[in-house]
């Protein structure tokens, strides 16, 4: 179950910081609200699975999950270069967290 609450908590990660682009400085309530309900959802999910998970493996995992998903966000909405050598940096970052995964405890 701590597997499934660090892909949670990544993927609230990717929401959270989108969001903050939308929250213009956080002047903007249902934007921040979003935001800050995604943070906490984030944080707890995360504070669970490192009950089990190693520190080091569940926190590289879920900023990986993170900037790999708000990456993929701004390629694929935001128009963001999607160049060969920014694609193989994120390859990068997913090999990392297969790997992360792969030889945890």
């Amino acid at each position: 179950m701590a597997w499934v609450y660090l892909v949670i908590a990544g993927l609230f990660e990717m929401v959270w910081a989108v969001g903050l682009k939308y929250t213009q400085g956080f002047t903007r309530l249902w934007p921040s609200v979003t935001t800050l309900g995604a943070m906490a959802v984030s944080f707890w999910c995360l504070s669970q699975a490192l009950r089990s998970i190693p520190i080091g493996t569940g926190y590289a995992i879920w900023t990986g999950i993170g900037a790999v998903g708000v990456a993929a966000f701004g390629i694929v909405l935001l128009g963001e270069s999607a160049s060969p050598a920014r694609l193989a940096c994120i390859g990068l970052i997913v090999a990392g967290i297969v790997g992360l995964k792969l030889v945890s405890s």
